[in-house]
């Protein structure tokens, strides 16, 4: 991030303005932007957005909900805003756009039995893609894209309580997850790992049920020969990178590692990962995308 990209110490106000797909977790991230300190404030009408900047003007930092259950709901205008916003020099605006598969949204909409704002009379289905086909636009100039499809309500709000507490200088936020190749790659990963070579605590039944963040599994990983190979090579990859996004502007990364199932190499890894770069002084969430599922070969 560079220096003009960024806020120092509230000397910019944070403005976010929230938007997304229907589903995709906007109420749960506008409440914990409301947990970090933020006048949160849920489907506002376009044309009032500049007015309440304007008027809470000075106060603390400000996310508002802009999404299609809005009925004034335009694309032009919500990037003629934040254009507009970017234009004060007093403000630190960002767009965040919340996405999500449409298998994992229809899913959501038939289990809470909701209405899709844009499939009042017709089938989910219907409702999301046109949904999706209307925010393309907006989905392109976010500053950040955060796929929810695999997450769960508590890492999503880990998520943006790691890159939008701004309760200090952030510099580059960095999201270090686990993941299970059988689930898919993280949709939102900047740079993925493939840690599946590393001894397997899956096959030593006294660990089956463990997981990588207890210390059984932490020794038998270690004690692969290739495993320090790798965290010293990992390491030197990733120290002169990072400053070098930074420079380029870039305020969130997401590093993914991955192993069968989500639970042992990949989770150990990640909390090795997220410790080091932590000491480094850079801010880090640490999340575990399908450690928690069923307990497979990994």
């Amino acid at each position: 991030m560079s220096e003009n990209d960024q806020p120092s110490t509230l000397v910019r106000r944070p403005i976010v303005l929230l938007t997304g797909m229907s589903g995709a977790g906007l109420l749960t991230a506008l409440k914990e932007f409301e947990d970090l300190g933020y006048e949160s404030v849920d489907n506002l009408r376009l044309g009032m957005v500049r007015e309440l900047v304007d008027v809470s003007k000075g106060a603390q930092p400000l996310a508002i909900a802009i999404d299609t259950r809005n009925p004034n709901f335009s694309i032009p205008e919500v990037l003629a805003i934040y254009t507009d916003l970017k234009a004060d020099p007093s403000l630190w605006p960002r767009l965040l756009f919340l996405d999500c598969s449409d298998e994992a949204l229809q899913r959501r909409f038939t289990e809470t039995r909701r209405r899709h704002p844009l499939a009042v009379d017709r089938p989910v289905t219907d409702g999301i893609r046109r949904e999706r086909e209307m925010l393309w636009a907006l989905r392109d100039e976010a500053d950040q894209v955060i796929d929810t499809s695999m997450l769960s309500m508590h890492d999503l709000r880990r998520i943006i309580g790691g890159s939008y507490n701004f309760a200090h200088d952030l510099g580059l936020t960095i999201f270090v997850t686990s993941f299970a190749y059988r689930q898919g790659l993280p949709r939102e990963a900047d740079l993925v790992f493939d840690v599946r070579f590393l001894a397997n605590p899956y096959w030593d039944p006294s660990l089956r049920g463990q997981t990588g963040q207890e210390p059984g599994v932490a020794e038998y990983i270690k004690k692969d020969e290739d495993y320090q190979s790798f965290m010293d090579h990992l390491s030197s990859f990733l120290l002169p990178l990072l400053p070098r996004y930074q420079q380029e502007g870039k305020s969130y990364l997401t590093i993914a590692f991955g192993c069968t199932g989500g639970r042992h190499r990949s989770v150990f890894i990640a909390e090795e990962c997220g410790t080091f770069l932590a000491g480094k002084g850079y801010i880090v969430a640490i999340g575990h995308r399908d450690m928690d599922r069923q307990k497979a070969k990994g």
